[in-house]
């Protein structure tokens, strides 16, 4: 594998490191990620996938920065209020590493544009912030047969778990229906605590790397909780449910 000067500098600690090395690194540079939210998953997340490398990031947000953002999405910063999130988000990643094809989508995620958007890209990751879009980013990639890693936060806790359609659980294996949204006063006062969507959008841009390199085991059939209260993580198992309205049927 052939790699500039520049980026042999920039991923040495990845060329070198044991198990990950060249091969690992070429993978990633040939990656494509879209991630689905530029808010406090999508920060962490989008920071450590150009960091690390991704060939090709896809941004989906339809929202502006405003002053309240700020304290958990770190993509962003004071200057940034009222401008597109998108737009934010790509000029502090082209900061980072000028080297990642970046790719703009200002615009909501719906049965409509989704097949097209995800299409492009080999891995999905679920940062959005309310439960219509992320069962139908599961739906989704149930019906292209794309890997998707779910994620979700709320105060002190945050939970993930990624998804192999019709090889392990999706997420109406384990929540058939979608709870009902809080209402936007509820929502607020949930939080959530700043760092908890740093963990957690860490661990999703772990996830996509690690599906990305084949290094390591992927978070399938299980889901993970974080509670920040205590520092403690907790998997639960999950099955594949035969019956699931989504992946239950054959291909």
């Amino acid at each position: 594998m052939r790699f500039s000067v520049e980026e042999r500098q920039r991923y040495a600690r990845h060329l070198d490191l044991p198990g990950f090395g060249s091969e690992a690194q070429a993978r990633l540079r040939a990656g494509r990620v879209i991630v689905i939210g530029c808010g406090g998953l999508g920060s962490p997340a989008l920071f450590y996938l150009a960091a690390a490398g991704v060939g090709r990031l896809g941004l989906v947000d339809d929202d502006l920065v405003e002053i309240s953002n700020l304290q958990r999405q770190i993509i962003h910063a004071t200057p940034d209020i009222g401008r597109r999130k998108v737009d934010s988000a790509v000029a502090r990643l082209r900061t980072l590493n000028p080297n990642v094809q970046l790719q703009p989508h200002a615009e909501r995620l719906t049965q409509t544009n989704a097949h097209e958007l995800f299409n492009s890209y080999d891995i999905i990751l679920d940062a959005s912030d309310n439960y219509a879009t992320k069962f139908l980013i599961s739906d989704i990639c149930v019906a292209l047969n794309k890997p998707f890693v779910h994620a979700s936060i709320s105060a002190f806790c945050g939970q993930i778990m990624t998804v192999q359609p019709r090889q392990s659980a999706c997420l109406r294996c384990i929540f058939p229906t979608p709870p009902p949204e809080p209402d936007d006063a509820a929502n607020a006062a949930a939080g959530p605590l700043g760092a908890i969507p740093g963990v957690i959008g860490t661990l999703q841009a772990l996830e996509a790397i690690k599906w990305l390199t084949g290094v390591g085991t992927l978070l399938t059939n299980q889901l993970l909780t974080f509670d920040g209260l205590t520092a403690e993580f907790h998997s639960a198992q999950a099955k594949r449910n035969p019956a699931c309205r989504e992946c239950g049927h054959p291909i």
